[in-house]
C-alpha cells in the first residue's frame, strides 16, 4: 500500500564483498525511522520497479539509518542487478516500514544462529541484539571463502566476536560433515535460527529433523525461491479458484498464477516478492487442497492446507475456494 511506503535516501554504499554491496539509508530530513526488532526485513522498491525483501542488518536499536545487504544475484530477474548497478549513494529509494517474519524467540534459554552466505544479514543482527541484552547463543557463519564472507571484519570487532565459529569450503571441515555433530551438541530447549540459500537449509533442517529437533525449535527464512524444473511446471493444469464473498469463480490457465488470474479479474491481492518467500499474499483456503511451492509455510502448515500462496502456489484439484 503506497500509504506505508516510506522515502529513503543512500548516504552510503559499500562493497561487504565480492559481489556483495551494502547500502545503508536513512530519513531524508535527518528524521528517525520506524523501529524495527532483530530479524525484520524491508521491502525495497528499486530503480526498475521490481520489489524486493532485504533484511536490516545494523543494530535494531538504531533509529537513524538502516542497512541491507544485497548480493547480486548472476540469475537476477533485474532486482539485485539494479541495486548493484544503477543505486548510488544521494539516490532517494522507496522502501516499506518493516516487517519480521523471523523473530527471535522470547524467554529462550540458547539460540543457535546459523548463517549461509547472504543469509548473515538478519543473524549478525540478531547477534547484536541477543549480545546487548546478556542472551545465550552461539553463532555459526557458513561461505564459501574467507574473501567471500560479508561483515567478516565487524564480527572480528564485535563485543560477541569469541561466540562465533566461521566453516569455509575451501577450508577442512565441510558443511554437511559439521552439522549433525554441531546440532546433537546443543542443549534442551536450544532455539535454532537458521538463514541462506535453500540448499544450505535443506541440509541444516534435515538434519535438525533426523535429530528429532521440535519443530517449534525451528526458525528459518530462505534467500531466494527455487527454481520450478520443466517436468513440474509441464504437470500443470488449469484449475478454478472461487471467492467466498462474491462467489465469483476464475479461471486459473496452466503457466498462469492465481495472483495473476484474479487480476485479470478486477481482484488484487497484495504482492511483494512473488516466489513464494516473502508472505506478503498469505491467502485462507475454505475449500480444496493447495499445491504448495513456497518456502513460507511450515510442513506442517502445508498439511493442514488451509492457507497458501497464490503467487507461486497452485490447486491439486480442480477447485480452491479462497477466503475472499
Amino acid at each position: 500500500m503506497t500509504h506505508s511506503l516510506l522515502d529513503v535516501r543512500v548516504t552510503k554504499k559499500s562493497e561487504e564483498a565480492p559481489g556483495i554491496h551494502s547500502f545503508e539509508l536513512v530519513e531524508p530530513h535527518g528524521g528517525v525511522l520506524p523501529a524495527f526488532s532483530a530479524g525484520a526485513h524491508i521491502d525495497v522498491h528499486g530503480p526498475t520497479g521490481i520489489v524486493r525483501q532485504y533484511s536490516l542488518c545494523n543494530h535494531p536499536a538504531e533509529r537513524s539509518r538502516y542497512l541491507i545487504a544485497v548480493l547480486r544475484d548472476p540469475q537476477s530477474r533485474g532486482g539485485s542487478q539494479a541495486m548493484h548497478e544503477q543505486v548510488q549513494p544521494g539516490d532517494i529509494l522507496r522502501v516499506s516500514r518493516p516487517r519480521n517474519l523471523f523473530s527471535l524467540a522470547p524467554d529462550s534459554p540458547h539460540a543457535l544462529l546459523l548463517a549461509g552466505g547472504i543469509g548473515i544479514t538478519p543473524i549478525v543482527c540478531m547477534a547484536e541484539h541477543l549480545a546487548d541484552g546478556g542472551g545465550s547463543f552461539e553463532m555459526h557463519y557458513f561461505a564459501r571463502s574467507r574473501e567471500k564472507t560479508a561483515f567478516h571484519g565487524r564480527i572480528g570487532r564485535s563485543r560477541f566476536h569469541q561466540q562465533v565459529t566461521f566453516h569455509f569450503d575451501d577450508e577442512p571441515a565441510t558443511t554437511r560433515q559439521s552439522l549433525p555433530a554441531l546440532l546433537a551438541s546443543q542443549r534442551a530447549g536450544t532455539h535454532l535460527y537458521v538463514c541462506g540459500p535453500r540448499g544450505f537449509l535443506e541440509a541444516v533442517l534435515g538434519a535438525a529433523r533426523a535429530l528429532q529437533w521440535p519443530e517449534a525449535l525451528l526458525h528459518y527464512e530462505y534467500f531466494g525461491a527455487a527454481a520450478v524444473n520443466a517436468a513440474g511446471a509441464a504437470k500443470d493444469t488449469a484449475f478454478e479458484v472461487k471467492l467466498a464473498s462474491s462467489g465469483l469463480i476464475c479461471p486459473v490457465a496452466a503457466g498462469q498464477s492465481v495472483v495473476a488470474a484474479l487480476a485479470a479479474h478486477g481482484v488484487d491481492i497484495r504482492v511483494s516478492c512473488e516466489q513464494g518467500i516473502c508472505g506478503t499474499c498469505l491467502t485462507r483456503v475454505l475449500s480444496g487442497k493447495p499445491d504448495h511451492r513456497d518456502q513460507f509455510l511450515t510442513p506442517e502448515e502445508h498439511a493442514a492446507n488451509d492457507q497458501f500462496l497464490p503467487c507461486c502456489s497452485r490447486a491439486s484439484g480442480p477447485l480452491l475456494v479462497l477466503d475472499l
